[in-house]
């Protein structure tokens, strides 16, 4: 559960609260079409991702009565393809007694296919969830599990609840998988104002053993958070595997989310890198909290992260997922880096709900000012290859209000090496100025430099070289502002240009 950023988002969106308390205004024309949000109501972290019976199960931090963060619950939701999503009732609720209330916050799920943990039924596994269990009263956080035996609908408290409990105010976040070598569950969780990652172990599910600790390393000026460790391939060779462990760290002076990479023997996790090395998931400002799939068809780990939507206020919901990305490790020049696209499993799907007229271009010469694209709509995906040449700058304005200056600039800088995000024309009154501009070291390869973009309405998701940089982050286009066109500063060759429009 994100306490970290959700203070720092209350005082940026304090102004746009109060007056939404007033009048509140419905937005539909930033309601995402392929990300995932709930009906209604707030929610934040993904939680207990598993795939089961064919579905994507996503759990996420939810609030069941209003449209702001509290009263803590697992909603629940299902999809066969990433895009399309059904809606079920509060898996887990909030737990209300006369002595103590107790919100649920993030954590992950598992198919106990073994019934190590005795809550299997009629011969059947059962999931079990592990969760931190918030008692505000008693300032205290605490992991908790629950088990499921009708296929994750509704969960059973289990009885001798906490599982692991150090009397501390901030511990959480536990994420567990099955590792096989040494025939346990193992579990990370967040020792946060101590910038670790504490590993436990269990036979069963309900009794924890320590194993280790991990940190403090990287980016340690805020607390850690949704701590996850995920064996990745290297270099597309199934035989070639490096772990790679998650921490979502705030993000004030730092990345939101850092990895580190390294082996982990069931018992202790250690990087390969220096402990003062920090490496970037995404290097925009709505990127938190993203845990994974790890059970995924094709042994495919996919994560999913909260993009946070500070200001203005949405209605009826608030907060929305990322697009799910397929995870590997690719081996650069700076040694072994995470590399991140939009999931397979998406990519088969896109046919279903895009329209039949996409753009597609090929070979075609960009000079200044640029190109018109398109006018009217911002739900599309753009896959773009440009030669730079003698060019300055390429790339698209997106949300483009005609006869104004409004426009959100993505591309390339070439003189710098940076792919980027320029909000300075549109987003003001929506970010902080640090914020307006975001960019992420890139080379062109042979002179060459792709570029993914899915604009959803208002979130904005930027892949530069196949996944090898990521830019996410949120942005609140005029109703009329839907023009997108290609710029270049100098001489650029656009070598491909797809762009698909979402019904």
């Amino acid at each position: 559960m994100n306490k970290i950023k959700f203070l720092s988002l209350a005082l940026v969106a304090l102004t746009g609260t109060l007056f939404a308390q007033e009048k509140v205004v419905p937005t539909p024309q930033w309601r995402p079409v392929y990300h995932f949000t709930p009906s209604t109501n707030w929610t934040n972290d993904p939680n207990g991702l598993i795939f089961l019976n064919g579905e994507f199960n996503l759990y996420y931090q939810h609030n069941p009565f209003e449209n702001k963060w509290g009263h803590m619950s697992w909603g629940h939701a299902t999809s066969k393809d990433l895009i399309s999503w059904k809606h079920f009732p509060v898996a887990i609720p909030e737990m209300v007694t006369k002595d103590t209330t107790t919100w649920i916050y993030s954590g992950s799920a598992v198919l106990d296919k073994n019934n190590t943990s005795g809550f299997g039924k009629n011969g059947k596994p059962p999931l079990v969830a592990i969760f931190t269990a918030d008692q505000p009263k008693q300032k205290k956080e605490s992991q908790f599990i629950a088990y499921s035996n009708d296929g994750g609908l509704s969960y059973k408290q289990y009885a001798k609840n906490p599982v692991i409990d150090l009397n501390m105010r901030d511990f959480r976040d536990p994420n567990v998988f099955w590792y096989a070598p040494t025939k346990q569950w193992i579990m990370t969780v967040a020792m946060v104002d101590d910038h670790m990652v504490r590993f436990y172990g269990s036979k069963n599910l309900r009794e924890w053993t320590k194993l280790s600790d991990f940190g403090p390393a990287g980016f340690t000026k805020n607390g850690w958070e949704c701590p996850s460790l995920l064996p990745l391939v290297v270099d597309d060779n199934p035989a070639h595997i490096k772990w790679v462990l998650l921490v979502s760290s705030g993000g004030e002076h730092g990345p939101l989310m850092q990895y580190f990479v390294g082996d982990f023997d069931g018992t202790t996790f250690k990087s390969v890198n220096d402990n003062h090395k920090v490496l970037t998931v995404d290097y925009g400002d709505a990127f938190y909290a993203a845990i994974a799939w790890r059970d995924a068809p094709q042994n495919k780990k996919v994560l999913l992260g909260w993009l946070q939507n500070g200001r203005p206020e949405t209605y009826p919901w608030k907060g929305q997922m990322s697009i799910p990305r397929d995870l590997s490790l690719k081996t650069t020049s700076e040694g072994l880096v995470l590399n991140q696209s939009p999931s397979v499993f998406v990519n088969r799907s896109l046919s279903k709900y895009t329209k039949g007229l996409a753009i597609e271009k090929k070979n075609i010469s960009i000079n200044s000012p640029g190109l018109a694209l398109h006018n009217g709509g911002n739900a599309y995906w753009i896959n773009a290859e440009f030669n730079i040449k003698n060019s300055k700058k390429i790339g698209f304005n997106i949300a483009e209000k005609a006869g104004t200056d409004k426009k959100v600039l993505v591309g390339y800088d070439a003189e710098k090496q940076q792919l980027f995000i320029n909000c300075t024309g549109s987003e003001e009154n929506n970010k902080s100025p640090e914020n307006l501009i975001q960019t992420a070291p890139m080379k062109a390869v042979n002179g060459v430099v792709r570029i993914k973009v899915l604009l959803d309405q208002s979130s904005l998701e930027v892949f530069g070289n196949d996944g090898e940089k990521v830019i996410s982050t949120m942005v609140y286009p005029d109703k009329d502002a839907q023009s997108l066109s290609l710029f270049s500063d100098g001489e650029t060759v656009l070598k491909y240009l797809k762009v698909s429009f979402f019904n």
